[in-house]
């Protein structure tokens, strides 16, 4: 008996030591940098020309500014709204695409190549994704020059000068970059789902449509909580495409100006007592809304 413990006692031992890369990097990266970024949260800190003011402790100031000017307020909104835009057209498509692709039934040909195709967005980077739809869409653009030429308007439309084409572009991006990901996410729980089920279901005379909102999507929420928070967050991060495209204004009238943009701009300025603050206020924003959203998702009807 002894020996038996001894020898449980002796693999615990490994699994201890294989976890401390894992304890040190977090540690490291993650841990002391939150620790870090709250206490400087109460802290005055930034530059005003060459003259450094601070750190001089301000308590909960830096929190109570961030609260009474509005910005706060502005931005998220901002962030949601774009998010918003992008989100649903990506959770639409991804659920089509995925239900086409795991239906035996339709035989599609060449499978492996649109799935490569849809995925490929995700591999290039946002601020050239962003670098593409800036010129495509400029004011001497491509895109206004097929539209007039076309005699579809008679001069350039300024995408960037109007709140919403500028913030559906900003939408319409992070739709292409990321339903391809959502998409191998949704097909996966979908080929999961016990394929006895779609039968029983055809030999009961179920259509297509019943069988998908029937059985496909109650037994693929697991799998839609985690795409909706995940995705949620990122939203939340939201910083290089909007950065690119408006030039890191948020324009118009800071329309487009997202949370994590207007972090980097207290961070850029050096004001790291706002920074933090502002930082502490998006983690607790994020963990409020995905803790609002698993609630919803997992409430019982």
């Amino acid at each position: 008996m002894n020996r038996k413990n001894s020898k449980v006692v002796s693999y615990n031992k490994w699994g201890y030591i294989f976890l401390i890369p894992f304890i040190v990097v977090y540690l490291v990266f993650q841990f002391i940098p939150l620790v870090s970024t709250v206490y400087n949260s109460f802290f005055e800190n930034y530059r005003s020309g060459l003259t450094q003011i601070g750190p001089n402790f301000v308590g909960l100031a830096n929190y109570a500014k961030l609260i009474t000017n509005g910005d706060l307020i502005q931005y998220t909104k901002n962030t949601m709204i774009m998010w918003i835009l992008g989100f649903i057209p990506q959770i639409f498509f991804s659920l089509l695409l995925g239900a086409w692709f795991t239906d035996p039934s339709l035989r599609l040909k060449c499978q492996q190549f649109f799935k490569t195709v849809i995925y490929l967005p995700n591999l290039i980077m946002a601020s050239a994704f962003a670098m593409l739809f800036f010129t495509l869409f400029a004011d001497s653009g491509p895109v206004n020059s097929i539209l007039v030429s076309m005699g579809v308007i008679s001069q350039p439309f300024k995408f960037m000068s109007n709140i919403w084409a500028t913030r559906s572009l900003v939408g319409f991006m992070n739709f292409i970059m990321w339903f391809g990901n959502t998409t191998i996410l949704l097909m996966a729980g979908m080929m999961g789902i016990d394929q006895s089920l779609f039968e029983a279901a055809e030999v009961d005379g179920a259509t297509s449509n019943q069988v998908f909102f029937r059985i496909t999507l109650p037994l693929l929420r697991p799998i839609l909580v985690y795409v909706l928070i995940t995705s949620l967050i990122g939203g939340l991060q939201m910083f290089d495409v909007p950065q690119i495209l408006t030039n890191g204004t948020g324009d118009p009238a800071r329309t487009s100006m997202t949370l994590i943009m207007y972090l980097n701009k207290h961070l850029f300025s050096k004001n790291y007592g706002l920074g933090g603050a502002l930082s502490v206020m998006l983690f607790i924003i994020t963990g409020i809304l995905s803790m609002i959203v698993f609630r919803f998702s997992n409430s019982k009807k």
